[in-house]
């Protein structure tokens, strides 16, 4: 009888089926399995599930056995004596070599049929000497992998400042890529020292959870839209999404805060109707910077005085251009002068491209 359980293993912390012969496992059970990489240490993150016969198992991993007394001590030599051996070496290479690269960790798999160097560079750097120095000293094979600084949080942190457990070494298989609108839309903090995890990105958590506060978000009116409660209708003003609270201007002035359930029925407001609202807000709350010049608030107290009144326009140098037509005005000559170009003067000619070459 076959069973179907999921393990994490690797450095990576890699989520994987894995096809074993007993059920008799338990969750955070150690295991020997047996990856598309090779032999490893892996942990059970699920109960096993039966396979039916004749279902295709070719693209799933085995598991081995549960690891004994004896795996427990190789392991520990590995990780205790091997890699931080691995580590002195490589970055000694590193040094020697003067390559641009900075080494995060080692992964010396437990079957022992490939070392992994995890480093970090700004961009693609010529490793191909330093492969064949640990191939020659470790007579394996060698696999070097350029990481991010969000994997390198992945492999060296622990704990985020949440006080859990990072969130990508837990359960996220993918890192995929955050957005500071996503914040926004969570109402949280815009202060990037807070919403920043461990790798000096933003938090991984605001990606997963954003489906989340949209699916409740949907739930809930618009701000502007009139909710009819039991009080009578109001409008409404703000939203708590979490809670699934509604914030309700009366009539009257007074706000308050109810239930989506208390809420029976809601008008929403047409564009025109909210861009008034809105207008309305603005000016309860004062003018804003620049609204001196709408209001025609000026420092000498009046609105400006005719065209006239400010200086003729002749006095200004004439702009070239064709002949003053005798019933033009002088604003339309000017205009006309800067549309048409002068054909009397030669075309300008393209500036020639700076001498140069890209690096190769």
């Amino acid at each position: 009888m076959a069973y179907l359980v999921s393990a994490r293993y690797g450095a990576m912390h890699f989520i994987s089926n894995f096809v074993s012969s007993t059920d008799e496992l338990h969750l955070h059970d150690k295991v020997i399995l047996r990856s598309d990489r090779g032999t490893e240490v892996g942990e059970i993150i699920s109960a096993p599930e039966y396979i039916m016969r004749g279902t295709d198992t070719t693209h799933f991993g085995e598991l081995v056995r549960r690891m004994t007394k004896k795996d427990e001590e190789a392991f520990r030599h590995i990780e205790d004596t091997l890699i931080p051996l691995e580590v002195k070496f490589c970055e000694q290479l590193i040094r020697n070599t003067r390559i641009p690269m900075k080494l995060a960790t080692v992964e010396h798999l437990f079957g022992g049929e490939k070392i992994i160097f995890y480093f970090l560079a700004d961009g693609r750097v010529d490793f191909r000497q330093l492969v064949k120095d640990l191939a020659g000293e470790y007579h394996t094979r060698i696999e070097m992998r350029q990481i991010g600084v969000r994997d390198e949080a992945r492999l060296l942190a622990e704990y985020e400042h949440c006080g859990r457990p990072l969130c990508c070494k837990a359960f996220i298989r993918d890192l995929q890529p955050v957005t500071m609108r996503m914040a926004k839309s969570q109402k949280t903090t815009l202060d990037p020292a807070k919403i920043s995890g461990r790798c000096g990105r933003l938090m991984c958590c605001l990606r997963f959870e954003d489906e989340t506060y949209g699916a409740l978000k949907s739930n809930l009116p618009n701000k502007g839209d009139l909710a009819v409660i039991k009080q009578g209708t109001g409008r409404v003003i703000g939203q708590d999404v979490l809670a699934q609270l509604v914030l309700v201007e009366m009539p009257d002035g007074s706000e308050l805060k109810v239930e989506l359930s208390e809420i029976m029925r809601i008008e929403p407001q047409k564009k025109e109707q909210q861009n008034q609202q809105n207008s309305k807000d603005q000016q309860r709350g004062g003018p804003r910077n620049g609204s001196r010049r709408n209001s025609g608030d000026r420092r000498d107290g009046g609105q400006r005085g005719p065209r006239e009144q400010r200086g003729p326009r002749d006095a200004r140098p004439a702009a070239p251009g064709p002949e003053e037509p005798e019933d033009a005005e002088p604003e339309e000559l000017e205009d006309q002068a800067s549309a048409e170009p002068d054909e009397s003067l030669p075309p300008e000619q393209p500036e020639p491209p700076e001498e140069g070459g890209t690096q190769q």
